[in-house]
């Protein structure tokens, strides 16, 4: 059992720091709440014990204070929707009142804090209007501690920000008075698993743009796994690297020898790194563009792999079968565009199947996210993360200041 599952919260003021950097569009409504939905259980959990809870968030990158466009006022009333949606609200009396103050320190924030009782809500302003925040400001972070009793970081997707909110605030807490809330447990636990105590086979599956942002990752890998797919726009500075003709790819010439030495490190480990053996190509970056099959080390001048073939699809399926942990980051290609979203639906499909077979499978990173919501598999693998740029420095091997300070 979890130090946050078996702690009483009763009669409690509880901080909660969540990340509710939810997506609104131009008249305000959101457009994606997963975000939100994803700390509710956390939520409830401090109400149904009688506790008392103070929700803080980031909100946006706003550049020069208190901005109405960048007011998380606007995620209140869907907040409360949230939180009464089912018969389970978590207050005795079956309605769980949501509060805003205008500001996240200050004699407001205090005096409302103080007035809450239990099975109430309050959500603070946007942090980020204090430019201590992302300084990681000690006054700052203590001036928020004072409104709570206990601290609980339920926001993964800032985990690796040594923000005051994040990192330093937790200082001002007993080690009992600290502690993870059911998401950033499941992220850790979850993410844990695969680098820890993964069974093998071992298959991590790496797209997206450029290798440049996953090299570290691929390098840590080289020590976990058995099995590297690497697809995307990646994938061609890879051909290039072994001497394949790759058109007019994506590549990052100044990672050839990258490549060279990530595939050289691969096989002196005992590492297989599979590249796709052939692509959909075009002739030039758009929806309505010709289309071919071809090798993906013979791509003509003029053309450009957007998606990885029929045949490296069969081949990567097979190897995510055979799987018993997967780790996903990265699409296969342009999956945004009709024509080029077979490899990655393939994939995530594989994942899916590979999973219900019992393998246990780790979706992380926007975009693979994105793909695996787009084509309704999000319940059919182990876990989804809901921390982009999080998940991908932990799987680097570096410590996330937002863990370190709760577990100090």
């Amino acid at each position: 059992m979890s130090q946050f599952t078996t702690h009483n919260f009763a009669s409690q003021k509880v901080l909660v720091r969540v990340d509710f950097n939810v997506p609104l569009d131009e008249n305000f409504n959101i457009t994606d709440d997963t975000r939100m939905k994803a700390t509710i259980p956390t939520i409830k959990k401090i109400l149904s014990d009688g506790g008392k809870v103070i929700l803080m968030s980031h909100f946006g990158r706003p550049k020069d204070g208190p901005t109405d466009k960048y007011s998380l006022k606007h995620l209140v009333k869907h907040l409360y929707e949230l939180l009464n949606s089912s018969a389970a609200s978590a207050s005795s009396a079956g309605d769980t009142k949501v509060f805003f103050v205008d500001d996240c320190i200050g004699s407001q924030a205090g005096m409302t804090a103080e007035m809450l009782r239990p099975g109430e809500v309050l959500l603070l302003e946007n942090l980020r209007f204090y430019k201590e925040e992302e300084k990681g400001d000690e006054v700052f972070a203590e001036k928020l501690s004072k409104l709570g009793d206990v601290y609980v970081n339920d926001a993964f997707g800032t985990a690796h920000r040594a923000h005051a909110s994040t990192a330093v605030i937790a200082k001002f807490f007993a080690a009992d008075k600290k502690m993870f809330g059911l998401l950033m447990e499941g992220e850790v636990s979850s993410a844990e698993k695969v680098l820890h105590q993964s069974e093998r086979p071992f298959t991590a599956i790496i797209g997206g743009a450029k290798v440049s942002d996953k090299i570290l990752i691929i390098e840590n890998l080289l020590e976990k796994a058995t099995d590297i797919i690497i697809g995307g726009g990646m994938a061609y500075t890879f051909m290039k690297a072994r001497g394949g003709k790759i058109g007019n790819s994506l590549c990052e010439d100044d990672r050839l020898q990258t490549a060279v030495e990530i595939l050289a490190k691969a096989t002196a480990k005992g590492v297989s790194i599979h590249l796709p053996e052939d692509s959909v190509i075009a002739d030039k970056f758009d929806a309505a563009a010709n289309t071919e099959i071809r090798p993906s080390d013979a791509i003509p001048d003029g053309w450009m792999g957007l998606d990885i073939g029929p045949k490296a699809v069969g081949i990567f399926s097979e190897v995510i079968n055979n799987s018993k942990t997967i780790l996903w980051n990265g699409p296969m290609g342009v999956f945004e565009m009709e024509k080029f979203q077979n490899g990655t639906k393939s994939i995530a499909l594989a994942v899916a199947d590979a999973t219900s077979k019992g393998a246990f499978s780790l979706v992380g990173g926007g975009d693979s996210v994105a793909a695996v919501n787009q084509f309704y598999l999000a319940d059919k693998v182990s876990y989804v993360s809901t921390g982009g740029g999080a998940m991908l420095e932990y799987f680097e091997g570096k410590e996330l200041p937002g863990i370190a300070a709760v577990k100090s």
